[in-house]
């Protein structure tokens, strides 16, 4: 079963269409593919042509990405230089962000050092005068967006705006952003920034393959994107060459997990394939066979207040790098005697919420957690019952995804 036609695999298993996969797998489009890194290419152009068609299972999907992106035209641009509080660089030009966990020591009077509270968010982490937390992730889920939207319609309008967002973000030398994470999840008391913020940059993944959905319109250059090219490289060697970034690289959790994630693929957009190569080289040993034991757990992963949201959250990160890592012809689906899916099959049995997880959790079960990793796990596996068991969650849910129309997206 193959998972460019997951939209249309999910409406008939969840019963709401009788179809015949085969006769739909034959459709052909003429539609050229999108030069998308993370995001399946041929699978683009069969979603375009199935829209085009008036296609009735891909209308959630399709009614709530364009919700999305019209919210955006009016939202933005945004800018590390909109933040009211200078990083400790002085240059406001730099990215800056607070440790999410961590909390004024309510036993100090000015609350210094500040103390850690896991799984818990300190909502000062997250306020916009000093931190582009909120920015970084806007410009990647609206752009991402946007550049759908562009694509799938051919409306100028969304091209134009996530041209916007991409200039004002990556290149105008009044708004840019540093290429650098120097000031991430800065905790008071301790450090001006800690390797743990590097994770912050994967968001610039998602608004990075915005700009390769746009790329045929009007709206944005050959010189502009040769822009994004140039500051992304730039990126790449802050994060292969600066101490902090290193730190984070031998974090052995999901926080090492997401720095190979997010580096192959800007590596992979800068044209430095030689990167991407040595770290999908060395996936399988280095994060799959050290991090998920042989009966599918996680340790680190389970040792966290959200035990069962991070086990899930870590084996994303794994999928985006074996996704990847096809990219430069190696395969780490099936390396070390394919752990990814046994790290897979140790999460199938908690979509029933009526199973109780092992290790106890502050959060409240979601099961449409497991909405992206199963449909990446049926792409891999395509002899396992993977996409049956989207049968299992919410059909209301996963019909409004934005999984339905590309896959896969950086989490």
């Amino acid at each position: 079963m193959n998972w460019m036609n997951t939209a249309f695999v999910l409406a008939c298993l969840s019963g709401f269409t009788t179809c015949c996969v085969a006769e739909h797998a034959r459709q052909s489009t003429d539609h050229p593919a999108p030069q998308t890194i993370l995001m399946n290419q041929e699978a683009l152009a069969k979603t375009k042509a199935r829209i085009e068609k008036g296609d009735p299972e891909l209308k959630p999907a399709m009614e709530s990405l364009l919700e999305e992106a019209d919210a955006a035209l009016a939202q933005g641009p945004y800018s590390v230089t909109d933040k009211k509080k200078v990083p400790p660089s002085g240059d406001k030009h730099d990215y800056a962000s607070y440790s999410r966990y961590w909390w004024p020591d309510p036993d100090k009077p000015d609350g210094l050092p500040y103390i850690r509270r896991d799984g818990v968010t300190n909502p000062d982490s997250q306020s916009l005068d000093g931190a582009d937390r909120q920015r970084i992730e806007k410009i990647g889920i609206h752009t991402e967006a946007l550049g759908l939207a562009y694509y799938l319609t051919g409306k100028e309008k969304y091209a134009d705006k996530a041209a916007e967002l991409l200039r004002v973000w990556f290149l105008d030398p009044a708004t840019r952003m540093n290429p650098n994470l120097n000031h991430a999840q800065c905790r008071l008391g301790h450090n001006e920034g800690t390797k743990s913020g590097v994770l912050d940059g994967r968001m610039m993944v998602r608004a990075l393959e915005g700009s390769l959905l746009i790329a045929s319109s009007t709206a944005i250059s050959d010189a502009e994107l040769g822009g994004l090219k140039i500051w992304v490289g730039e990126y790449v060697q802050w994060l292969t060459t600066n101490e902090m970034a290193l730190d984070e690289a031998a974090s052995k959790n999901n926080h090492g997990t997401f720095y190979d994630a997010q580096t192959m693929y800007f590596a992979l957009y800068a044209g430095k394939n030689e990167v991407a190569a040595k770290i999908a080289e060395t996936a399988v040993e280095k994060r799959i066979l050290s991090q998920i034991k042989p009966d599918g757990s996680m340790p680190e992963e389970l040792a966290r207040t959200r035990p069962l949201f991070y086990s899930n959250y870590n084996l994303h990160a794994m999928f985006v790098i074996a996704s990847l890592a096809k990219q430069v012809d190696v395969d780490v689906w099936n390396g070390g005697e394919a752990r990814l899916r046994v790290g897979m099959d140790y999460l199938i049995p908690y979509l029933d919420t009526n199973k109780p997880f092992p290790f106890p959790s502050i959060d409240k079960r979601d099961p449409m957690n497991m909405f992206p990793i199963l449909l990446m796990a049926g792409q891999a596996y395509p002899d396992r019952n993977y996409l049956q068991l989207l049968d299992r969650l919410s059909l209301e849910e996963r019909r409004n995804r934005r999984e339905n129309l590309a896959f896969p997206l950086m989490r």
